[in-house]
């Protein structure tokens, strides 16, 4: 959400804002809620008046007391018993338009950052870097292949008991999915991250403000006959934990990181795949947050980025980031890129991770704010980061380190966690 002050001062700003993300449509909000917000202020001026006059009647009231003036001081009475009924009055009329005006500022894009690349879609995002290559195969087997292959990967059982976009994974592949939560884990302590176990749950006044809207219809699981929600990635409960919360400057920056099971729907055009760990109702993932000052959040977000690039590295899976131009950036968004791992079944690149700078929009609707040494109070940068997805990790290393036999070989990276062997393969016994 982004500053109201914004609207007032510079609306055009925001305007040109909504055309770079092709929204056009909500350009008329920007003028609604002017309109809104200039007659919210005339009802804030009017009770300030209100109050202004009960004050002084007060005052009246007792000098006319004093001065045994007992006419005036009936006249008095009368005159300010009328006047909480007229501020109760004001006020609700004040309250109702302040929550419309929030609901409308909710809809307003945050502003992109002046590197965000202009386009519609998802098909003018625009490759900026690429590190490791693809190592050249002859016919390379799809992870699903391979785990079936190997009796580690059993979707059919899945479908029975829980549907599409579920899955069991079984002896070494089931180990694999353990050893990258760990190795994230350290690797992310490493940088600094303070570790965190979070709630899996989230009410909904904090869901609608840690998330997208069109997340809270397409992606997030709603409790039956309950306010809760399963949060679909760590990130949601970890910045939600500091629903209105006052820090002290110097807690900043607030680095934490998570492991967490998730849970999204995936209604939309890209929709649940019939078999395969790309896209699914549950899956594990460690993720990053950060809060800190403003002038600093530019400067996270390459170190964020750095750590999934980092983490992919050392996995030896070759990997792109990919700058999301502004009519694929959600609306919480200032900037954002993906990191994309290569998959030479599909021989394409596919996102691994998302690392996004959310300025002060996320904080604002959270009611985040910092207070100086000096009482003043200003609203953090939040960011977030996938260091990674282990279903989509699992497959970046069994189709990039596939051998011709079925077998797939253990990044040198996760042998320690995966008690010191060297390969994955069929079992003997």
């Amino acid at each position: 959400m982004i500053d109201i002050k914004l609207i007032r001062e510079n609306p055009e700003i925001v305007k040109e804002n909504i055309k770079k993300k092709f929204q056009n449509d909500k350009i008329a909000l920007v003028d609604k809620i002017r309109k809104m917000d200039e007659k919210w202020r005339s009802f804030k001026s009017e009770v300030d008046g209100l109050r202004h006059k009960r004050n002084k009647i007060s005052k009246d009231i007792s000098e006319a007391k004093k001065s045994g003036d007992k006419k005036r001081e009936i006249n008095l009475l009368k005159e300010a018993k009328n006047i909480p009924e007229e501020i109760d009055k004001v006020e609700l009329q004040s309250k109702s338009i302040e929550e419309e005006v929030e609901k409308l500022l909710m809809q307003i894009p945050n502003i992109i950052h002046s590197s965000v690349p202009i386009g519609k879609d998802a098909s003018e995002n625009i490759e900026s870097k690429k590190i490791g290559r693809p190592t050249k195969m002859d016919n390379p087997m799809t992870h699903i292949e391979i785990g079936e292959g190997l009796k580690m990967m059993d979707f059919d059982s899945s479908a029975k008991t829980s549907g599409k976009g579920f899955y069991y994974l079984k002896g070494d592949i089931a180990l694999l999915n353990q050893a990258l939560i760990r190795f994230a884990i350290e690797k992310m302590l490493g940088k600094g991250f303070v570790y965190i176990e979070t709630p899996l749950m989230l009410r909904h006044e904090v869901m609608s403000k840690v998330s997208d809207l069109n997340d809270m219809k397409n992606q997030i699981y709603k409790t039956e006959n309950d306010d809760s929600y399963l949060i679909g990635t760590s990130e949601h409960s970890l910045i939600g934990r500091f629903i209105d919360v006052i820090l002290n400057e110097k807690e900043l920056p607030i680095k934490n990181t998570s492991y967490s099971m998730c849970f999204r729907k995936e209604i939309g055009s890209h929709g649940i795949e019939e078999k395969g760990l790309y896209r699914t109702h549950q899956f594990n993932k460690v993720e990053m947050i950060v809060i800190c000052k403003p002038s600093d959040s530019m400067n996270f977000f390459e170190e964020m980025k750095d750590i999934t690039i980092d983490i992919f590295k050392s996995l030896e899976v070759p990997v792109r980031v990919l700058e999301i131009c502004s009519g694929d950036l959600g609306d919480l968004k200032h900037k954002q890129v993906d990191i994309e791992a290569w998959s030479p079944a599909k021989k394409e690149y596919y996102e691994v991770g998302s690392c996004s700078n959310l300025t002060e929009a996320q904080a604002r609707r959270l009611k985040i704010r910092v207070a100086r040494g000096s009482g003043d109070k200003y609203v953090p940068h939040t960011l977030n980061n996938t260091a990674l997805a282990t279903s989509r990790a699992i497959i970046a290393i069994l189709e990039n380190h596939q051998n011709k036999d079925g077998s797939v070989n253990i990044p040198i990276a996760l042998r320690p966690y995966m008690f010191g062997k060297k390969k994955i393969e069929m079992s003997k016994s």
